[in-house]
């Protein structure tokens, strides 16, 4: 496994010019005070993301990953360290960076149109009003949602509200997007519809991703690095794996490979014998 194990700080393939550091994830510690004193959740956590990178992060729950994520997209600050996008250091939310949850967060009393038309209105409450519709009706064209574009989220399947989701954070152009196990609540068929449409969005756009998952085999089909976390409390960087598979890639053929079953093994042995979650507080 030694040629798939990635300390560097960046991603490239077989001739590809090394890219500066897009993303900078520097001596990051994050501690709560708690009653019974400081809890410390990551611990020294450093990572460099090129532009466009496709990076998905796995670990245990309460390893840190959606802490170090909220600190990427500016809901929180690191309590030690920096997280710097184009050198500059985030210091709150902004546009250049746009979070997909779980549970989609959409408006239920607006229709799919509203709720992606409400960020392109924020973001540019300048542009020409025609300009902004076909920002929205490209936008959710992109995800499959013509046809639905004026139904509301009680009116979509849970894989439909995802679309909405996620062409509600591409239609502002992010240059981050960051994903919280954005599939976690779908079936299996419609997660892998999305898994599709995603790889597909991100090739025709590729704005950098970092995505939370706790399924490898999805990591492995769509991410370019792997991030394994340690277990908290304390939590930091285990390993780094980079993903081989060229792209654009087909998912039969990836799981013909015997090195997919190789990473997934490797991924597998990490988190369930080298790190295996301890339920004891």
């Amino acid at each position: 496994m030694q040629q798939i194990l990635d300390t560097s700080v960046t991603n490239r393939s077989p001739g590809q010019r090394v890219a500066e550091p897009f993303l900078t994830i520097e001596g990051v510690s994050k501690v709560y005070p708690t009653p019974k004193g400081p809890y410390t959740v990551l611990k020294d956590v450093n990572l460099n993301v090129a532009q466009g990178e496709f990076i998905c992060v796995i670990g245990h729950s309460g390893c840190g990953k959606s802490t170090l994520l909220n600190m990427v997209s500016g809901f929180s600050q690191p309590t030690d360290g920096s997280v710097q996008l184009k050198g500059n250091p985030i210091k709150g939310p902004g546009p250049d960076r746009m979070v997909v949850f779980q549970n989609y967060a959409l408006l239920p009393w607006l229709t799919a149109f509203e709720n992606v038309y409400l960020a392109v209105d924020s973001v540019n409450p300048n542009k020409l009003e025609a300009e902004k519709r076909a920002i929205v009706r490209d936008t959710l064209a992109m995800v499959g949602l013509s046809d639905a574009m004026d139904k509301k989220p009680t009116q979509l399947s849970g894989g439909m509200k995802q679309r909405v989701a996620i062409a509600r954070a591409l239609s502002i152009r992010p240059e981050v997007l960051i994903l919280d196990e954005p599939f976690g609540a779908l079936d299996a068929i419609t997660k892998e519809e999305l898994q599709e449409e995603l790889l597909k969005i991100w090739n025709d756009n590729r704005c950098t991703v970092l995505m939370i998952t706790h399924d490898i085999d999805e990591a492995l089909f769509l991410a370019d690095r792997l991030v394994m976390m340690t277990n908290g409390p304390a939590a930091n960087i285990g390993e780094v794996l980079t993903i081989p598979f060229p792209r654009p890639r087909d998912r039969d053929r990836i799981m013909e490979d015997p090195e997919y079953y190789k990473l997934r093994n490797y991924a597998l042995d990490f988190l369930y014998n080298r790190f295996a979650h301890d339920d004891v507080e």
